[in-house]
């Protein structure tokens, strides 16, 4: 599949990608790379892994990262539970030994987080380890064995080594510098807010029945929104829910009603500062110049 072939299969599955993602998505595929995807908040850097795996038909599996996050959570742990019930039950009809213990460390007692459970699938899932600037610089290290080897080592079980290998897209907002090691194993791209032409095309894909006055005047919004000094600037999702919103209450146009258009910006400004700053007067100063 070309990187025009990917772009055009995404585009069907409601993502627009530009050229630029569209080849360093291709180039992940075909050399069997991990893709490192960088960019602000809500610019689609997760919605690409959903994409691709309905793209190529398979499962998609989310770690997604958190501060703490640690290899039990992330890779593997046993089922205590079921292990001392087990115990118990062998103990009540005499069994000890090497016997016992080898039943409660097998695969019916492993419990498969995120990491484990994408090298074991029969089909290569897309594997998408979301926001990994958010977990510590200890966690990484946990990665580098599966992304160079795509295996995990068990102690109690030895090695485990991938059916197929994944397809692994890491996506970052860049709150931390990642390591070296990392960023060496995978393949990078930085992801940019869409332009006016890309961002009315994702609104058209998701929202087919929308007027196509009303949709150039909601990326326009958007688009101007985003160059106001604000604490979270609106992301697609933003858009998309502020589109909605809109087509919801039955508005044509964005200076019929300045009250309606005000409400429903608790779709874009997602804090008590940013909702102060974008005033009726700008947003209607906003609403006008976005035709």
């Amino acid at each position: 599949m070309s990187w025009k072939d990917l772009q055009t299969a995404l585009s069907g599955q409601g993502y627009v990608a530009s050229d630029d993602l569209s080849v360093a998505l291709q180039l992940a595929l075909s050399l069997g790379r991990p893709l490192l995807l960088e960019g602000a908040a809500g610019v689609g850097k997760t919605e690409i892994a959903r994409a691709l795996s309905q793209v190529r038909d398979t499962r998609l599996i989310r770690l997604q990262c958190y501060e703490g996050l640690d290899a039990a959570q992330a890779i593997y742990e046993w089922n205590y539970q079921r292990q001392l019930l087990a115990i118990r039950a062998a103990a009540e009809d005499g069994e000890t030994g090497k016997a016992v213990e080898d039943r409660i460390f097998s695969r019916d007692f492993l419990l498969e987080r995120p990491l484990l459970a994408a090298i074991t699938q029969d089909k290569a899932p897309v594997l998408l380890i979301d926001e990994i600037d958010r977990a510590d610089e200890e966690f990484e290290a946990y990665l580098l064995e599966i992304l160079s080897d795509f295996q995990v080592s068990i102690p109690e079980l030895g090695t485990i080594v991938a059916k197929t290998r994944p397809v692994v897209v890491l996506t970052s907002n860049g709150t931390r510098d990642l390591s070296d090691a990392l960023r060496r194993r995978c393949l990078y791209t930085y992801v940019e807010y869409p332009d006016r032409g890309t961002e009315l095309a994702i609104l058209n894909a998701r929202s087919p029945a929308i007027e196509a006055h009303l949709a150039n005047q909601i990326v326009g919004f958007v688009q101007k929104l985003r160059e106001e000094e604000l604490e979270k600037t609106p992301g697609i999702a933003e858009m998309l829910d502020f589109a909605a919103a809109l087509m919801g209450l039955g508005i044509a146009d964005l200076t019929d009603d300045p009250a309606i258009l005000q409400s429903t910006l608790t779709t874009l400004l997602k804090t008590q500062s940013d909702q102060a700053r974008i005033t009726p007067e700008v947003a209607g100063r906003i609403a006008g110049r976005a035709a």
